[in-house]
């Protein structure tokens, strides 16, 4: 098999539901990356020697380096924002109970953490409205999402991806309405307020939609013209189908991530990819109907998943990027031989008649054999070509 199509032509391809010379490959997102320990087995194991550069400290995501992407022929690369000037990131040690934390504090107030004896991933450590009314809602230092500075050099950034590179351009991830809430409330009582306290949810949700708003506003002004995807997401489901409610979903979450994405659309023809883990299937209706092209990850070993099933019903009007290997049960633990198999049975569902880019589920965690990170995107190139007989 032959490439005949630049890595753009061959994403812009599959984003249209028509069918390129081969399926897409993506690595180094950040729902579809690779954690720093996971990276530093797999260049080992190549022969690379690299400086490794942290993408996100929150997942530990390493960002892979021009050569790595290259070898696995991955067809995407990335353009992200930075916070605003006024915003002083960093992270901080501090000591707690005789240990030693990693501590980050981000713009809304939402403190991170994560143990120096573990490094694996930080959790949240203060959610800055667990205690709040709704009225201290109105007098939180929300941060601006429109912030200029948060742009600076972005469109520059872009603009050499595309003339020096024949890549797809997509952005980070973004758009997170509602699961940034019970981020600064606190996952249980979150829960709680979606029964007992609707309306402080929607208060707040309306900030967090606010927000990407604006950003999405002063992001699109400068590369809305660019690129090609952009990746927004919540979670919504879990291994067993909804996190909450799907009522509560329609009356209150949905009516603002329609808004958010038909707001995004009317600045950019780029695709929409929305990110949410877990048996989602109910939800992709809701999906198509806010005007998303793009599911992400595609876990398929959560209820409702079968790839098949997904394909069928759904695989005319969504694009799929991910579902290429289950990555709970296999990809960990599995020989590369059994590694091949899964991809090569996942590829030809997915692949037909186009809409598909080829991604692990989600991002590659620690303790993955790098034999296995090879064997799956060695195999994802070998049998993504199409037969244009």
């Amino acid at each position: 098999m032959k490439e005949t199509m630049t890595s753009r032509q061959r994403v812009v391809e599959a984003l249209n539901h028509r069918t390129p010379d081969r399926v897409p490959i993506d690595l180094g997102g950040f729902q579809t990356g690779i954690h720093k320990k996971a990276y530093e087995e797999l260049i080992a194991y190549l022969g690379l020697k690299e400086d490794i550069v942290i993408l996100d400290p929150v997942q530990q995501l390493a960002k892979p380096s021009e050569a790595v992407l290259q070898r696995f022929h991955v067809d995407v690369r990335y353009i992200t924002t930075k916070g605003p000037d006024s915003y002083k990131d960093g992270i901080v040690k501090n000591t707690r109970n005789g240990r030693v934390w990693h501590d980050l504090k981000d713009e809304f107030g939402v403190v991170w953490s994560m143990p120096d004896d573990q490094q694996l991933y930080m959790d949240i450590s203060h959610h800055p409205l667990a205690h709040a009314t709704r009225e201290n809602i109105k007098t939180y230092p929300f941060p601006d999402g429109g912030d200029p500075t948060r742009f600076a050099g972005v469109r520059e950034k872009a603009l050499k991806l595309r003339k020096e590179t024949p890549y797809a351009i997509s952005t980070g991830i973004g758009g997170v309405v509602y699961e940034y809430c019970w981020y600064m409330r606190g996952l249980e009582q979150w829960f709680v307020d979606m029964i007992e306290n609707p309306a402080f949810c929607e208060a707040l949700i309306d900030q967090t939609c606010r927000f990407w708003m604006d950003y999405y506003t002063g992001y699109m002004k400068e590369v809305g013209d660019i690129i090609d995807v952009i990746m927004i997401g919540d979670d919504l489901a879990g291994q067993y189908g909804p996190l909450f409610a799907p009522d509560f979903y329609r009356q209150v979450v949905k009516p603002r991530q329609k808004a958010l994405v038909q707001h995004i659309k009317s600045l950019t023809k780029a695709k929409i990819w929305y990110h949410t883990c877990g048996g989602c299937k109910v939800y992709i209706p809701e999906l198509l109907d806010n005007g998303v092209d793009i599911l992400n990850p595609v876990q398929t070993s959560a209820e409702g998943m079968d790839p098949a099933e997904l394909k069928k019903e759904f695989g005319d009007k969504m694009v799929f990027w991910g579902g290429g290997i289950d990555a709970q049960h296999i990809l960990p633990f599995a020989s590369p031989a059994t590694i091949r198999d899964e991809v090569r049975k996942n590829m030809e569902i997915f692949k037909t008649g186009g809409g598909y880019i080829f991604n692990n589920i989600h991002n590659i965690q620690a303790g993955v054999p790098a034999e296995n990170i090879v064997a799956m995107y060695d195999t994802a190139y070998e049998c993504g070509f199409y037969d244009t007989k």
